[in-house]
């Protein structure tokens, strides 16, 4: 078993709780882990025998030792447990969790060097944070503040731009220009433990940011092209409206006068009261087939962002006119909701598993520039032929559009290409279709099938892996090298050899499969035939299989439509 070490170039209140509960009479023992969300794709429940903290590297390699001497399965869980599919869940009930909560230290800042040396358990917040305080800065990284290093990197939330880029357990150290560091930079968890990162910063510097909405016919066009001309681009589209909001955003110069501040609305500290309503409300109109409702909330819920410039303020406080010009650390990111009050029934991040909040698929993968106009242009169709198909979107801020660029990482970005994050309402009961269920199934197949789509590894339904393994073209040397860290597969688990095209049964097949993404649907029982909802081709995509809502009525006899 190995551990390693990564070199990279390139009032009152508490924080969401742990993921990981143990109800064992030995402490931390009999535990079960679910991520931030509360619940993983197919809604089952990950148990392990045991969890360990540690605080140190020393006890973080015992703890994979006396593992690896029992060959018991082991994974590693994160702080806040942001990923959605199965990555964190051991095989079986007596596997052990290895918790990075406390391995949370900024171990060196080296100014001369500009680089930092961290503990894999440390969040972007902290990074930024250390950072600035040496007048430095990390260029690109994710929006979120909680996220973990370790996190990041093993499933490759690296970044937003086209600019950048012994005994038992050994440690290795991983430097620039060793090959397996490339295999080890998205691990997918199934190399080892990540137990320190170092980091290649930047001068601090600032940014000028301004947002402008345009009509989306000329989209297509422009989005193979915008990042090059921006550093810091991304889009925020709207289809149902035919809005899409460009984002200008680049370095100025140190002397350009501002203060400007991040505090997305997405990541705020929110009254648990709002929340629940929030979701009250979709339940509702859910329930009630009440498209307009959406549609009309929507509009209203990108009318406010839009007002509010999206949480950036030009001092601080208030937002008084674009450009909003200010220091990386205080622009990049952003998290507040993390230092939401100790209470949950009193404020919370809108996501929080304790309440009745919100509850959601994110389907997310990236495009090859070389191919996104022709991608986009499949999804105008598809609003053509639905135009308030979308409008569920809009209650999540549309569809986030960021560039990523190429990278050497075996299971990385392949080439240039433009990330679609897509989050979009999900039923408590897996059984109970969405509204235009249809139209989103197709957009992801659309991407996955037609356009060899790359899943972010740590979103995403099953569909999107599907065969996905097969677009790496370093696939195997990434499983040579498993091999090699992980002979007896203990930081393996069914998922991910199963993403990793190791083991079938990616495809879970079974009553109402599709509604979940747990399988595309072949047979009428895979949607919801009782509901209305039948297994029907792509209306843009033909190959495409979905959930459609149809009035034929169906013959119970044969199990067929009529």
């Amino acid at each position: 078993m190995f551990i390693f070490i990564i070199f990279i170039c390139a009032v009152k209140s508490s924080p969401p709780e742990d993921p990981i509960k143990c109800l064992g009479m030995v402490p931390n023992s009999n535990c079960t882990i679910k991520n931030s969300y509360g619940a993983f794709p197919d809604r089952s429940t990950c148990r392990a025998a045991k969890a360990v903290y540690p605080t140190s590297e020393a006890e973080l390699i015992s703890a994979v030792a006396n593992a690896t001497i029992s060959k018991t399965k082991m994974k590693v869980a994160t702080r806040y447990s942001h990923s959605i599919p199965k990555l964190v869940c051991p095989d079986g009930d007596d596997g052990i969790l290895i918790s990075t909560k406390y391995l949370n230290h900024v171990l060196e800042v080296d100014v001369s060097a500009m680089t930092m040396t961290v503990e894999s358990g440390v969040t972007l917040r902290q990074v930024i944070d250390e950072a600035a305080k040496a007048k430095l800065a990390l260029p690109y990284g994710p929006y979120w503040w909680g996220l973990t290093v370790g996190g990041m990197l093993g499933t490759g939330a690296h970044g937003s731009s086209l600019w950048g880029d012994e005994g038992y357990a050994k440690v290795r150290v991983l430097e620039a220009g060793n090959p397996e560091l490339d295999a080890a930079k998205v691990s997918l968890g199934v190399l080892g433990v990540i137990s320190q990162v170092t980091l290649q910063l930047q001068p601090l510097f600032k940014r000028s940011v301004t947002y402008m909405t345009r009509n989306d016919s000329n989209l297509g066009e422009e989005a193979a092209s915008f990042g090059r001309l921006h550093e810091f681009a991304d889009f925020m589209w709207y289809p149902s409206q035919k809005r899409v909001v460009y984002r200008i955003d680049d370095r100025v110069s140190s002397n350009t006068s501002g203060n400007g501040l991040n505090d997305s609305p997405g990541f705020r500290s929110t009254a648990s009261l709002v929340v629940s309503t929030l979701r009250t409300t979709e339940e509702t109109q859910e329930s009630l087939r009440d498209v307009d409702g959406k549609c009309i909330n929507g509009r209203s819920t990108t009318s406010t962002l839009r007002t509010m410039a999206f949480g950036l303020t030009n001092d601080g406080i208030l937002f008084t006119g674009y450009p909003i010009v200010g220091y990386q650390n205080r622009i990049q990111a952003s998290g507040t909701c993390l230092d939401s009050h100790e209470d949950a029934r009193i404020t919370v991040c809108p996501w929080d598993s304790r309440i009745r909040g919100l509850f959601f698929h994110q389907t997310t993968f990236s495009i090859a520039l070389s191919k996104v106009k022709n991608f986009i242009k499949d999804i105008q169709k598809l609003v053509a032929l639905e135009p308030k198909s979308m409008c569920g979107l809009d209650l999540y801020n549309g569809i986030l559009m960021r560039y990523v660029t190429a990278s050497s990482a075996y299971l990385g970005k392949q080439e240039d290409a433009l990330d679609f994050d897509i989050t979009y309402y999900r039923s408590r009961d897996p059984l109970i279709p969405r509204l235009f269920q249809d139209i989103l199934e197709e957009i992801e197949q659309i991407a996955v099938f037609k356009y060899n789509a790359l899943p972010h590894w740590g979103k995403n339904r099953n569909v999107a892996f599907q065969g996905a393994i097969q677009n790496y073209k370093n696939a195997n040397e990434f499983l040579k090298i498993k091999q090699m860290y992980d002979p007896l597969g203990l930081f393996s688990n069914t998922w991910t050899d199963q993403v990793l095209g190791l083991k079938d049964g990616l495809s879970i097949e079974k009553e109402g499969c599709a509604l979940e993404g747990l399988c595309i649907c072949s047979r009428d029982i895979h949607c919801a035939p009782k509901k209305g909802y039948f297994c029907q081709p792509g209306k843009v995509y033909e190959k495409a299989r979905v959930c459609a809502k149809v009035k034929i009525p169906k013959n119970t006899a044969t199990g067929k439509l009529s």
